[in-house]
């Protein structure tokens, strides 16, 4: 096996180990544990399915596993009571545990680039100025979706779902998570554009 196909794999049971880990004993009750997780149960099966037809680039493969596990630890815990959110809170004397965004920047983050590297290989966007706009729009929309889905679930359960709103009594909660999102997809495209370039021009070349 090529160093190329052991990191994927590397990946796969570092973010298996770690959900398993936090997923036996979550200190969160099991349906917030669930709801958190739900990228992770489906996005795991999906990258498996699709690794021998459309391997993705192996800087993809860490983030996603980063990502995975920022989820996972929201899950845990919950998002308002990961400790190291109150150790940051406690450090920065904020009003609120900041972890939740950390994880609506990650929500932006990782999946710009996962876009970007699908439709760039696709044919369906081509570098340029262009592109940057609909990526941008694309993790928007995806944060929207999401904040649809988090009311959706409060209004379905009632309080059950408060610990996966997390809002943490912010009214501006809604608009916080979606700047993350916005600043962390702006981050990913200026710093990693050129390293994800490179790395997809050796797939096409193994390819």
């Amino acid at each position: 096996m090529t160093p190329h196909r052991r990191l994927p794999l590397a990946m796969l049971v570092f973010t298996l180990a770690a959900c398993l880990l936090l997923g036996v004993a979550p200190k969160a009750d099991r349906f917030t544990w669930f709801m958190e997780n739900v990228p992770v149960l489906i996005g795991v099966p999906v990258l498996v399915a699709t690794y021998r037809r459309f391997p993705l680039t192996n800087l993809l493969y860490i983030l996603i596993a980063l990502h995975g596990l920022v989820l996972m630890v929201g899950g845990h815990w919950t998002y308002a009571e990961v400790p190291a959110g109150h150790w940051v809170k406690d450090w920065l004397h904020l009003a609120r545990n900041p972890y939740d965004r950390l994880g609506h920047l990650f929500q932006g983050f990782v999946p710009v680039l996962l876009f970007r590297e699908v439709l760039f290989r696709k044919g369906v966007l081509r570098a340029g100025a262009w592109s940057v706009v609909v990526l941008v729009f694309m993790v928007l929309g995806l944060s929207a979706a999401y904040e649809l889905l988090e009311w959706q679930t409060a209004v379905w359960t009632g309080s059950s779902a408060d610990a996966f709103l997390g809002t943490q009594g912010d009214p501006w909660d809604t608009q916080w998570d979606m700047a993350c999102a916005l600043l962390g997809a702006s981050l990913a495209l200026a710093t990693l554009s050129r390293a994800q370039n490179r790395q997809m021009q050796t797939l096409e070349v193994q390819g």
